[in-house]
């Protein structure tokens, strides 16, 4: 008979824990939190010492008569919500639901969703940390004074369905500040000069270093001829010197929250979004078969790159078992926190076991869901391998007066690479590459002088991965914050994705100018990092939840009246095109969604006709020969190619078309996107090339 209930957030979680406690505990599910302020108004008592005003949450009835009349049946009652603020807030909401005892240990957590780490959990409840409920409780009425009290002013000012989130407005800013720069950015001209040289059967490239000694930019073609005059034809290249040493690379630390929503964009293409509904899938519980439903994976909220001893000692043993001694190294890895105000109160995202290899698991888990499991499985074990060890040569190649620099590198020893190396934004990779044997005086043969043209780049767009990044370098939002924010800026119509790329709208261009005016402190990053700190302090029991929001409403209070009284109407003007809506002839006004701009009729409400806008990229359709290639975008927003014949013609293709055919085959030669680069490839033989090159370049 059972003598224990034990309520969690949701039924997956329910299972898995069910299985490990046995007969004498009820685990049921409060599906999330069961009460929060109310939408329709602000809910907050502000001369009342912000007293919230929480309401049950509409739906929740059926699930808390079920858990007060299970509660009845029971001796004890354990609350077993997520080891966070969050979590901490559902367990006091039950608490008082179920008239818990504000002193009774029924707050029971865990950071892994294992038998061991369960059941030691159950064998020391605690009662509900006040800190972490109010710390999570001052963040949810700061939030709310800030959304309810600015969005309403923009409804009025501007246009109805805005929103001013503290965390999402300097998300908006940033994006917006960026795309400022690069309207703003000034190419700079700079020249490159690559000599290809043999030395015996080998061949090798090196680059122009500087003159007489000095390294020399070079910025117009003017000093490149120089250079190129100054060496003739006749100059001998002679190795001026060598440079041989050893470099090691460390590993990356395991993942926290951020940088694991940052390597799933860059390698599986995920939104951040996607990412942790996915972890949370695998923290909670798959059925693996013969083990039954075991938790894969450790909390996935984390700012921490802590391990716990008994993970290390796991992993030490599994290294040693599979790779060697070569691949353990002296000591055990301990990462510092990236982050000042980083809480460490978990550790990192890591697989509950590391004998669970991804291979073993293919057939209980989704796709998506072994992408990930795969990911942060590699990540982990790196994390407490080896360094790799690369042994390298930098070459000084005189030419008369000029010296060429020529570097190569070649892996001496793989460790951790053998099985992970973190990606980056840009998708490249670092080449191995080695140079023949050289000592000094050697004479080099000039194959090909090649001088090149080159601009300075814009700072590129923030994508999904980079925003992440610097919101958490500048300390602005938590782990958890990330992935809603940006799925919230782009539903309210602040930005759009272009080419997985963030761009600002129009409104969310007028937004920002409205808030930089009226509310600057929402919007400066010290003022919102300061903000995170003191709620952390509130965490910690180090400061009264209550006076730090009475310390930025009173300021607050202010702006706000001011705004009142001089905010200006403002109305946004739509762009009009020059098509004609095919349904009512009324213009079509180019507008901003989610996924970039699309053409709507001028004539909503009464007429709702929309359309994509497709780009001719310049290619006959290869299977009608009639029609053109277009780009167009699916409904997620993922670019494709098709006829713009359609639907009398069927072509699509998600890689761009090359107008002319395979030199091999004849058939349709698509452009390759690749982490290497551009090729083009055929879509029917092994034909492959390089993409062509787009930089300028000029004869010897």
């Amino acid at each position: 008979m059972a003598d224990s209930l034990v309520i969690v957030e949701s039924p997956a979680k329910a299972k898995t824990i069910g299985k490990y406690l046995g007969n004498k505990y009820i685990v049921k599910a409060s599906m999330g939190h069961i009460r929060d302020l109310p939408k329709s108004q602000i809910g907050v008592e502000v001369k009342h010492n912000f007293e919230p005003k929480y309401i049950t949450i509409r739906g929740k009835g059926s699930v808390l008569k079920e858990l007060k009349d299970a509660s009845k049946r029971v001796k004890h009652i354990y609350l077993a919500a997520d080891p966070d603020r969050e979590g901490e807030a559902i367990a006091w909401h039950l608490a008082h639901y179920l008239e818990l005892e504000q002193t009774e240990p029924c707050r029971v957590v865990f950071n892994e969703i294992t038998k061991q780490a369960v059941k030691d959990a159950f064998k020391t409840p605690r009662p509900i940390n006040l800190d972490l409920v109010n710390a999570q409780q001052a963040r949810r009425i700061l939030d709310r004074l800030v959304g309810y009290k600015i969005s309403p002013l923009l409804w009025k000012k501007v246009k109805k369905g805005l929103s001013a989130g503290r965390v999402q407005s300097v998300a908006v800013k940033l994006i917006n500040d960026r795309e400022n720069e690069i309207k703003e950015f000034v190419p700079e001209e700079y020249w490159s000069i690559t000599v290809r040289l043999t030395s015996g059967k080998s061949t090798f490239e090196a680059k122009y270093y500087g003159s007489g000694g000095d390294k020399r930019e070079l910025k117009n073609e003017a000093e490149v001829n120089e250079v190129l005059a100054a060496i003739g034809a006749k100059t001998a290249f002679i190795v001026a010197d060598v440079k041989e040493k050893e470099r090691q690379r460390n590993p990356s630390a395991p993942f926290i929250t951020s940088t694991l929503q940052q390597e799933a964009a860059r390698k599986l293409n995920f939104r951040a979004s996607k990412t942790m509904s996915v972890a949370q899938q695998l923290y909670e519980g798959i059925d693996i078969g013969s083990e039954g439903t075991v938790g894969l994976i450790t909390y996935m909220r984390t700012d921490s790159t802590r391990i716990s001893p008994v993970a290390q000692d796991e992993a030490k043993e599994y290294i040693l078992g599979k790779y060697g001694a070569d691949y353990v190294p002296e000591t055990p890895r301990v990462y510092t926190k990236k982050a000042t105000n980083a809480q460490d109160a978990h550790e990192a995202v890591r697989p509950s076991s590391v004998q669970r290899e991804p291979d073993s698991l293919k057939e209980f888990l989704s796709r998506d869901q072994l992408r990930l499991y795969k990911l942060i499985w590699e990540r982990f074990v790196a994390s407490q391998m080896s360094s790799a060890v690369l042994d390298t040569m930098s070459v000084d190649i005189a030419a008369g007066d000029a010296t060429f620099r020529a570097t190569g590198q070649k892996m001496k020893f793989a460790g951790f690479t053998k099985v992970y190396v973190e990606g980056n934004d840009d998708g490249t990779t670092e080449e191995e590459k080695m140079l023949p044997p050289l000592a000094q005086g050697d004479k080099l043969k000039a194959e090909e002088i090649e001088p090149k043209q080159h601009f300075t780049q814009p700072p590129p767009r923030y994508s999904e991965s980079r925003l992440v990044r610097a919101l958490e370098e500048l300390g602005i939002g938590r782990p958890s914050t990330y992935a809603p924010t940006l799925e919230t800026v782009q539903k309210r119509g602040y930005v759009a994705l272009e080419e997985k790329k963030f761009i600002p709208t129009e409104l969310g261009e007028l937004v920002i100018q409205l808030m930089e005016e009226f509310f600057p402190e929402i919007l400066n990053i010290e003022f919102t990092a300061q903000m995170e700190e003191e709620l952390d302090n509130v965490e910690e029991g180090k400061e009264d939840w209550v006076k730090v929001l009475d310390s930025f409403y009173t300021s607050f209070e202010k702006r706000l009246e001011f705004a009142e009284e001089e905010m200006k109407e403002v109305e946004i003007q739509d762009e009009v095109s020059d098509e004609v809506c095919e349904k009512c002839g009324s213009p079509m006004v180019y507008k901003m969604g989610r996924f970039g701009k699309f053409l709507a009729c001028s004539g909503f409400p009464d007429c709702r006709n929309t359309k994509p806008i497709v780009k001719d990229i310049g290619v006959t359709c290869p299977k009608c020969k009639e029609g053109r290639v277009v780009e167009r975008r699916s409904k997620k927003g993922r670019v494709f190619f098709g006829c713009d014949k359609y639907p009398e013609c069927d072509f699509v293709s998600w890689d761009r078309p090359v107008e002319e055919p395979c030199p091999a085959c004849g058939s349709l030669l698509v452009i390759k996107n690749s982490r290497s680069g551009q090729t083009v490839q055929c879509t029917q033989c092994e034909f492959k090339e390089e993409a062509a090159e787009t930089e300028t370049e000029i004869a010897d």
